[in-house]
């Protein structure tokens, strides 16, 4: 289906997605300082997989948005990779600054002259290493993605991974599948790149669904159902309480052992032990006039 503005708008799209799908998953590591949960091994297989995607769409004559947004993926993928030693491994800042320069121009370098010598294979009419770099990133990021399933699987929830980047990147896959259709010869090799991996990251969305949302869900309502029995308990509670002291304030006679005695008063028990010790000294004072007389 040869509609080439289709094409375009939806390859910028893709890009668009693409490049800033990481950036939500880059600002969360840097306000945390932590990446636990993330996957470093599926940032590096993402940055690797970036090279034979850029290659395959250059050497295939893409629309500049399919061939820039490799080099995107590959950039984001190192420096999130690169976050994850420096807040997860401890590494120093210029240790980790010089890693990730030498990979990133080591896999610029590798990626130019690959181009250079497809682009004379293809002249030679040889497609099988073209083939082989489309199969080779669909790998890569494929791969990526499964290593995060493996986590899923060992600790029974999605963890360290933002569900925005998810979607982001699930946009970006779909409409640059949309705009792989749209070219003017139909391409099943990057339909199954961007078909593939968008699978893949519904998958991930279903799995937080069934970990994360789910018991979430029933933890909100067993909240809620213990606080209407709580509420209701309290109120029961009280009615019962205002009955007993209207009772008291009538004056109704109560018992020694009731809880009216909790309400006695230090001068009414001075006025009592007063009382007792008068009627004493009476009695002793009539039993000293009978001696005497």
């Amino acid at each position: 289906m040869d509609v080439p503005i289709a094409a375009n708008v939806l390859g910028v799209l893709g890009a668009i997605c693409w490049s800033v799908q990481l950036i939500p998953q880059i600002i969360i590591n840097y306000r945390r300082h932590d990446t636990t949960g993330l996957q470093p091994t599926m940032m590096l297989l993402w940055a690797c997989a970036g090279i034979p995607l850029g290659i395959y769409n250059i050497v295939e004559n893409f629309n500049v948005a399919l061939k820039i947004q490799p080099q995107i993926l590959t950039t984001l993928s190192l420096l999130t990779w690169i976050q994850c030693k420096y807040y997860g491994n401890q590494w120093p800042l210029t240790k980790s600054i010089s890693i990730v320069m030498p990979v990133a121009a080591a896999m610029g370098g590798i990626e130019c002259g690959l181009v250079f010598a497809l682009r004379r294979a293809k002249q030679n009419h040889a497609e099988w290493p073209i083939t082989f770099m489309a199969v080779l990133s669909a790998c890569f990021l494929s791969a990526g993605v499964l290593r995060h399933y493996w986590d899923i699987y060992k600790e029974r929830t999605v963890r360290g991974i933002s569900f925005i980047f998810v979607a982001i990147d699930a946009m970006g896959d779909l409409t640059s599948l949309i705009s792989v259709l749209f070219q003017p010869r139909l391409d099943i090799l990057g339909m199954v790149i961007y078909g593939s991996e968008l699978v893949l990251w519904l998958g991930v969305f279903a799995c937080g669904g069934y970990f994360n949302l789910r018991p979430w869900l029933q933890q909100r309502r067993s909240k809620r159902h213990v606080t209407r029995e709580e509420n209701g308990r309290a109120g029961s509670r009280q009615h019962p309480g205002g009955t007993q002291v209207e009772s008291m304030g009538n004056g109704r006679p109560s018992s020694p052992s009731s809880s009216s005695t909790v309400f006695r008063t230090a001068s009414g028990e001075g006025s009592r032990h007063s009382l007792s010790r008068s009627v004493r000294l009476r009695a002793v004072t009539a039993c000293d006039g009978r001696l005497e007389a």
